[in-house]
């Protein structure tokens, strides 16, 4: 809950020319006194000594930077035709997402207007304009602006703001979702001032990073920081690989640049981390690098061609990589093969471990992900796997990324149940033979093949690993198996040969592989 201050910050603090204290100077006192004294001339003169220089404070060439950069900063100002929640005047003003304001005037609005949220004499919830701001930075003369996606998304009107108050209407090229990013055209009446990127590859923990934004609706301000961690990923998206600085960002920051001290851009403000919608010193930009790819295609193509392998990955846990003969756990496991994609031809198969893609090393799927996306559609690549302990290099033509919009309806079927199958007990699981009866219970596909998963032991491995009714075993340990005879005979033969886990491969319902180490102790 945001709360407001009734008076200046500090007003209780005691000031040190109207407040004193008398002490008796006994022999008691004057001992303890004189070291009290003592030990406070000593903290003044370490503050004196620690506290003043510049380089406590950051480094002077961040005013030199502010200076050479901000007429390329602009605000963008979007308004959008919403329905509204409740009519009248006492309506709750609208304020960009997630803006600390939000509860309280929520709170204020809801108590005035009683119980329910509407307004006496409103005017029936007809459409309302909304506005939002956000930042964006110049990187052409000629009027080409970025910011986020979210800044202007469903937006019906974007403007951008410049420095020194002069608004213009923008016309949208491109946004990628993905990585959050949106370029804007604006025709300028005057001459701009543009910012170039810089290389975010070459930034180190530890440098100081300027930026420069529009923090809740303030105009142009300028905080300065370190850059507290690379390559973050915090799941926000598939390519995450995001700088951390404590520089503050806060609501109204997003879109805008984050400088280096030669004044180059090496990332744009996107998300924060803040219990109050406030900047807690956890801002994330994403790196130039990525930005200045992403806006080359935008600008050209007016959206994102990406590089596509065909494969399904997942994490190479310990159990998989002691399963597969791979030391130490890396790169990224292949689930699953795209009939139609690249991968295919070029004899790329589940159970394969890509540990380097164009001659870049993968460290997790991640790694892998990002890499592809960044490759040029039709370049044919070396990509490094590892099967059954062995390193083979296959040649893949990459294709190009789609996104279609997969719409899966489950049939429903008003067939009487059928009997319980015969199940046999292995590794927490009841194991069944597909047939019919068990495809249309679980909605199996035809293609799937494989022993059905007809109940998982609650305290077994196989739960906490998130089996369930309805999967589809369809290899233990690389093999094919049809029945529960045969995965009981794998996982003993396992037992005999010392190993401590068997790796499944196992099938949804609609035949999307993963692989699942379970331990066989």
């Amino acid at each position: 809950m945001l709360r407001a201050c009734a008076g200046p910050p500090f007003e209780r603090s005691l000031d040190a020319e109207t407040f004193s204290l008398e002490i008796p100077m006994t022999a008691a006192t004057i001992a303890p006194t004189r070291l009290r004294l003592g030990l406070a001339a000593l903290a003044v003169a370490a503050f004196t000594a620690f506290g003043t220089p510049a380089e406590a404070r950051g480094p002077e060439g961040i005013a030199d930077v502010a200076e050479k950069v901000i007429d390329a900063v602009v605000n963008i100002s979007t308004s959008q035709t919403v329905e509204a929640k409740g009519g009248g005047s006492n309506s709750m003003p609208q304020l960009p997402p997630g803006s600390p304001f939000e509860e309280f005037f929520d709170d204020f609005f809801k108590n005035r207007r009683g119980p329910g949220g509407g307004s006496k004499g409103g005017d029936g919830g007809a459409p309302k304009k909304t506005n939002s701001l956000g930042s964006g930075f110049i990187i052409d003369t000629s009027g080409i602006v970025v910011t986020n996606n979210h800044v202007i998304a469903d937006a019906d009107e974007i403007h951008v703001i410049l420095n020194d108050g002069t608004k213009i209407k923008a016309d949208l090229v491109g946004v990628d979702k993905k990585t959050d990013l949106a370029v804007l055209k604006i025709k300028p009446p005057k001459p701009l001032v543009a910012v170039k990127f810089g290389d975010s590859d070459k930034l180190r923990l530890g440098d100081w990073v300027v930026a420069i934004g529009n923090p809740f609706s303030l105009g142009g301000t300028v905080t300065a920081g370190i850059v507290s961690a690379k390559n973050r990923d915090i799941s926000s998206g598939p390519y995450d690989s995001y700088i951390q600085t404590d520089a503050s960002i806060n609501r109204g920051n997003s879109g805008g640049p984050l400088f280096n001290l030669d004044g180059d851009v090496i990332g744009v403000n996107t998300l924060i981390i803040s219990p109050s919608g406030g900047s807690i010193g956890i801002g994330f930009a994403v790196p130039s690098k990525t930005v200045a790819g992403v806006v080359d295609q935008l600008r050209q193509f007016g959206e994102l061609r990406r590089g596509w392998l065909g494969v399904r990955i997942q994490s190479v846990t310990d159990e998989i990589a002691e399963s597969l003969n791979i030391k130490p756990a890396r790169g990224a496991l292949v689930a699953g093969v795209d009939d139609k994609g690249p991968a295919k031809p070029a004899g790329i198969e589940p159970g394969d471990v890509v540990v380097k893609f164009d001659g870049k090393d993968v460290k997790d799927p991640k790694d892998l992900s990002r890499v592809v996306a960044d490759t040029a559609v039709g370049k044919e690549v070396d990509v490094v796997v590892i099967r059954k302990g062995q390193e083979e290099t296959k040649k893949v033509t990459l294709g190009r990324l789609q996104d279609p919009d997969k719409v899966q309806a489950a049939a429903k079927t008003d067939e009487p149940a059928p009997e319980k199958p015969v199940t046999q007990k292995a590794l927490g699981l009841d194991l069944a033979a597909l047939n019919k009866d068990l495809r249309t219970r679980y909605k199996i596909k035809d293609s799937v093949k494989g022993v059905v998963v007809t109940s998982v032991d609650a305290n077994s491995d196989a739960a906490e690993k998130r089996l369930s009714a309805g999967d589809v075993i369809v290899e233990v340990a690389q093999e094919a198996v049809s029945s529960g005879a045969d995965i009981q005979k794998r996982v003993d033969q396992l037992k005999k040969d010392g190993k401590k886990s068997v790796l499944l491969l196992v099938s949804n319902a609609d035949g999307e592989l993963r692989f699942v180490a379970l331990s066989v102790q």
